[in-house]
């Protein structure tokens, strides 16, 4: 076994297949969800099913007392080795920047930079040599919107993002020397439900034709990247933000 990873927003998109596939790597999977416990608890039997172990965790991760039981709970599932950041929120209903209501920016900047700090700090304390731990490795979920700025849909949720970029860059930096690697992936277009649930069913056709590679990428395939930068095979790898967007 690899030890514990714990996987925000694991159950659905781009975190169950997180989940699934380091399982498959040998971690035992800590699924944390914030609302919905069926699905989450749906990816723990898809782990188990396979051989895997995993325990589903409800927290809110903009929330510091909720993020400090998730870890706790992961700690006692067996000794913390990873994190991936992935949990996220657009703020769903796309539109200009002008057209945003507050607290909507406000629930976008908690969830995606205050929640991947809160995470972050946890697992840092958990892990970090400084702390008497073990080192360890984490990966933050970013999107190539950073780059782009998501204009007339979400530049809130882009500038969230680019957010996210700068906080790998800088806290790859101050660990590295404490047995934490820190890196980002950088996704792009990617079928999930997130379009549909914003109100764009058709996001994912409209948008096919700007990708190089013609098509959305999988959640799977961005699984692929992030699983592969939690594992000795990215031993080199830190503060890096990897595109995975088929060249959007």
């Amino acid at each position: 076994m690899n030890g514990v990873v714990v996987v925000t927003g694991g159950g659905r998109g781009i975190g169950a297949a997180t989940c699934r596939l380091a399982a498959q790597s040998g971690y035992r999977v800590v699924v944390n969800y914030a609302g919905d416990a069926d699905a989450a608890n749906g990816v723990v039997a898809d782990v188990e099913r396979a051989g895997g172990k995993a325990i589903a965790v409800r927290a809110d991760v903009s929330v510091e007392s909720d993020v400090d039981s998730l870890f706790d709970a992961a700690t006692a599932h067996g000794p913390l080795a990873a994190l991936v950041n992935n949990a996220g929120v657009t703020g769903n209903t796309p539109g200009r920047l002008d057209s945003y209501d507050v607290d909507v920016v406000r629930r976008v900047f908690d969830v995606n930079v205050t929640g991947t700090f809160l995470c972050a700090r946890a697992a840092v304390r958990r892990m970090s040599t400084r702390y008497g731990g073990q080192g360890g490795v984490i990966v933050n979920l970013s999107s190539t919107a950073a780059d782009r700025g998501s204009p007339n849909e979400w530049v809130t949720y882009a500038a969230s993002k680019a957010a996210v970029n700068t906080m790998t860059i800088g806290l790859a930096k101050e660990v590295a020397a404490e047995g934490i690697r820190v890196n980002a992936v950088a996704a792009g277009l990617v079928a999930t439900d997130l379009h549909a649930s914003a109100g764009m069913p058709d996001r994912l056709d409209r948008m096919a034709p700007l990708i190089p590679l013609g098509r959305a990428g999988t959640p799977e395939e961005i699984a692929e990247g992030i699983v592969w930068l939690l594992s000795p095979a990215a031993s080199f790898v830190t503060g890096a933000v990897l595109p995975i967007s088929g060249g959007f």
